[in-house]
């Protein structure tokens, strides 16, 4: 009987959990599939996995949101962060005239520095510019001049050594960029909303008699063309931590596991005068496995993370809110897949 219980218990680790030891990591395949496991039925089932499956949101303010998405599996949730980065279209700068350049900075390099400064603009309200379109329109274009001349300041002190106080305009932030509306663009969106998500983003510095003059064309575009569509910061995911205390630690051992962990992990309690530990929250952890170093403490730990509980991390870059580019991403993923069933039924009709 014990050993059927044992089995049991191992056959659900092995399903379940990603197991780190001192030495190496155990379980990092999925084997849940049809078959493998005798008494268990892995065919797919969308009522068990509807039931199962959920998303809750943990955090969320302007630019970053944090949720868990649980019940899916590694390819979806890699396929969903991939989405992320690199298929949710944005606006940047992709043309560059340059009218008038003597700063240090050289054109190409001045371009490509506009190119990575975030546009806040809607991409949802464009169009993609048609390829081998020179100029562009009011529904795929968005156009912006940028005009500054460095001048020295009449009024500074004589003895002065601040370049502060001794010239005008001597750096190029992204607030000198100016919005000029194509066509019925101004009636479309209001004063202030197409504009630099930063307006004090340093572009490039100038001296007396240096001047940038230059027009910028912004068309919508997906991060995997180019990095500065990308309209994440970040987006990550991990698996959700599960520790477990194999037996009670008590004393000063509790003192030195809570130390092993991340704050907030192990918190150390008094339970009739003496210090017990227990596990708080396994979130906060970040798995340095310090524990290992710990002789005592190291067979009395088990470190795993939940196979299927995935934590996501998403920092936009400004342009749109973090929940909007969330569910952009669901909605490509939904768009691959409808294109996927369509050609599986264009080859069956073949």
């Amino acid at each position: 009987m014990r050993l059927k219980m044992a089995a049991s218990q191992a056959v659900e680790e092995m399903r379940g959990c990603v197991v780190l030891g001192e030495f190496g990591v155990r379980n990092v395949h999925t084997t849940d599939f049809p078959g493998n496991y005798s008494g268990y039925d892995d065919a797919w089932d969308q009522d068990r996995f509807e039931k199962n499956f959920r998303v809750d949101v943990v955090h969320m303010d302007e630019n970053s949101l944090e949720f868990d998405m649980v019940g899916i599996d590694a390819a979806i949730a890699n396929a969903f962060r991939r989405i992320l980065l690199a298929e949710v279209p944005t606006m940047a700068v992709e043309k560059v005239l340059v009218y008038n350049n003597t700063s240090i900075v050289q054109d190409e390099i001045l371009a490509h520095r506009l190119g990575l400064i975030p546009i806040h603009a809607d991409p949802r309200l464009f169009e993609y510019r048609n390829q081998g379109d020179e100029d562009g329109t009011e529904i795929d274009t968005l156009q912006f001049r940028l005009q500054v001349r460095c001048t020295r300041n009449p009024h500074a002190a004589k003895d002065s050594s601040d370049p502060n106080e001794l010239y005008v305009n001597h750096k190029v932030y992204t607030r000198h960029m100016t919005w000029i509306p194509l066509g019925n663009q101004a009636d479309l969106f209001p004063e202030g909303t197409i504009r630099p998500v930063h307006d004090d983003i340093l572009i490039a510095q100038l001296r007396p008699g240096q001047e940038i003059d230059l027009l910028m064309h912004c068309v919508k575009g997906i991060g995997k063309d180019h990095a500065k569509f990308s309209p994440v910061a970040t987006a990550s995911y991990r698996l959700l931590p599960d520790i477990t205390l194999l037996e009670p630690v008590e004393g000063e051992a509790a003192e030195e596991l809570s130390r092993c962990f991340s704050p907030g992990v192990i918190e150390v309690q008094e339970v009739q005068g003496k210090k017990v530990a227990r596990v708080a929250n396994p979130r906060l952890d970040t798995f340095s496995r310090e524990i290992f170093r710990h002789e005592k403490l190291k067979k009395v730990v088990r470190l795993a993370r939940v196979r299927d509980h995935y934590i996501f991390s998403v920092e936009s870059t400004g342009v749109l809110p973090p929940d909007v580019l969330v569910s952009e991403a669901i909605k490509v993923l939904m768009g691959k897949c409808r294109r996927f069933l369509d050609e599986l039924d264009a080859v069956q009709m073949d």
